[in-house]
């Protein structure tokens, strides 16, 4: 059966403090309007329903300046209890340190920003993906990828090696 569903007063930012108590159901076809007066559970089966809605916006991450225009990026796409990716953590970690305004060494837990995991096109984790200064995509690696191998790739596309001695 066809109706429609208005909450009123949720207007000028004030959220809940001007949420009205009152939720209209218009049933189409047998012209009738109940409204119904929200009580406390009802109120709180209301906020629940609202709260699980941006439950993916709260919890994950803004990605949309990545890769980042004008620096070379490299993207690990992967998970923070996936095995593989938890023997990257400190590698990426300390070369996030190391090419601090050289190079953009990002993270992404695709377990929690699911988002991510189709518009980079992965298929399996950790993936990782190398942009230059255009934001396009030269080179990309599965697997379980090594400090030197990281630092060989960065180094083709033109940024300087780094002190790794004291850097992490």
């Amino acid at each position: 059966m066809p109706y429609g569903l208005t909450m009123k007063n949720i207007k000028n930012g004030d959220g809940m403090k001007r949420f009205s108590t009152v939720m209209m159901i218009i049933i189409e076809g047998e012209k009738e309007n109940l409204v119904m007066r929200l009580n406390k559970t009802g109120l709180f089966i209301w906020m629940v329903v609202f709260m699980l809605s941006f439950t993916a916006g709260v919890f994950a991450e803004d990605f949309s300046r990545v890769p980042a225009k004008g620096m070379v990026t490299m993207i690990d796409l992967g998970a923070k209890k996936c095995i593989p990716c938890k023997m990257m953590a400190p590698i990426l970690a300390k070369l996030e340190k190391a090419y601090e305004g050289k190079a953009d060494i990002v993270f992404i837990d695709v377990w929690v920003n699911r988002q991510q995991a189709p518009r980079f096109k992965i298929r399996a984790i950790p993936t990782q993906i190398f942009f230059n200064e255009q934001g396009e995509e030269v080179y990309r690696h599965v697997g379980f990828f090594d400090e030197k191998s990281i630092v060989e790739q960065l180094t083709k596309m033109g940024v300087a090696k780094p002190d790794l001695k004291n850097k992490g």
